[in-house]
């Protein structure tokens, strides 16, 4: 940290993004991507012409994608928001929706980086606890006063509160912005899209890292009363209005004219999911029931982080987490039904020798 760096940042601890080593060829089971490639009309999209087209600036409005989201999820495009991946929607919303005054609450076991952006602001924020079995009971989030942000399915433990639940958190913050993160929600989760269309303060941000596979491309959408999308414009025309590039924005636009390609990767994923699920339980693993392109799994016999140090020891990487309440436990990312097989192996190897 150098000398110049404002006070205010002197002890803000950023985010850590799972591990890309290089050192060696891996299994990569530790971020979530999907193990499946864009779609053959994606991959068209992103041709030679677009990339011919590369010293012009994209279309900051994001208009033939926005339309093609609009369509897509029954809204209007008055309700659409796009932008640099869903963490850049998260941020831009905490720098609207959240001040000294209206501070923001989230699950004290949940996604990093709703820490990193209140402590980035400023923010008076509250970590609520989940229930001992990692569920987050929704009653805590009612009539908070705060901005709420709840990851469905959340992660790292892919558990889901259902759109009923939700609704009720909303029904009781009608003074104040709930933002539901469903980067997961393809992969068995009950999407609150519906819900923007009846509560104003409801916002769903979504992105096509997961069951799109475009975790490269960085691209991210979000669905809300269209005052809210207008507020969230306010934010994204004041710092860069072209943070969608060209290539990003023909790749959106293509995968959602591949709808049944990715409904069938995101089939295949949940019936591996479930699948390694079984196997792990059958060697004595314990594992939350996971709805997302993840499983959070402990075993009695050894602990998360040598877990984790012999996985990637022999070439298996999985995402294990320091904090107290859950280092016991690893994030496997569901990967393809060779990749998992690869892991139950190796698994075998290492609970033999402990």
């Amino acid at each position: 940290m150098s000398k110049f760096l404002s006070s205010r940042f002197s002890a803000l601890e950023p985010y850590t993004p799972g591990e890309q080593p290089r050192d060696m060829k891996y299994v990569k089971l530790n971020t979530n991507e999907s193990p499946f490639p864009p779609s053959k009309k994606v991959i068209k999209a992103v041709n030679s012409s677009e990339v011919l087209k590369l010293n012009l600036y994209p279309d900051p409005t994001g208009k033939e994608l926005i339309s093609k989201l609009a369509a897509t999820y029954g809204v209007g495009e008055e309700n659409v928001f796009i932008s640099n991946g869903s963490d850049d929607i998260l941020n831009f919303s905490f720098m609207a929706f959240c001040d000294k005054e209206k501070g923001v609450c989230f699950p004290e076991i949940s996604y990093g980086f709703y820490e990193v952006y209140a402590k980035l602001y400023g923010l008076d924020y509250k970590k609520i606890p989940l229930r001992s079995d990692f569920s987050i009971n929704p009653e805590n989030y009612y009539s908070s006063g705060k901005t709420v942000v709840i990851a469905n399915p959340n992660a790292p433990t892919g558990l889901t509160l259902s759109a009923t639940e939700i609704e009720e958190i909303l029904k009781t913050n009608s003074d104040s912005v709930v933002i539901i993160d469903e980067a997961y929600v393809d992969f068995g989760a009950e999407s609150c899209v519906q819900l923007t269309k009846q509560y104003e303060n409801l916002i769903v941000v979504m992105t096509y890292s997961k069951s799109r596979s475009l975790a490269g491309g960085r691209l991210g959408f979000a669905i809300a009363n269209k005052n809210l999308i207008a507020d969230l414009n306010t934010i994204k025309y004041s710092t860069n209005p072209y943070n969608i590039n060209r290539l990003t924005m023909a790749a959106g636009i293509a995968s959602l004219d591949s709808a049944d390609y990715y409904k069938k990767c995101n089939q295949n994923t949940i019936e591996v999911r479930e699948y390694t699920k079984t196997e792990l339980e059958k060697r004595g693993f314990v594992l939350t029931d996971s709805k997302a392109n993840f499983l959070f799994a402990k075993h009695p016999k050894i602990g998360g982080e040598k877990y984790y140090l012999a996985l990637k020891s022999k070439g298996v990487l999985v995402r294990h987490f320091g904090s107290e309440k859950i280092k016991d436990y690893v994030r496997i990312t569901i990967g393809t039904k060779a990749q998992m097989d690869i892991l139950l192996k190796t698994t075998d190897q290492i609970l033999r020798e402990v």
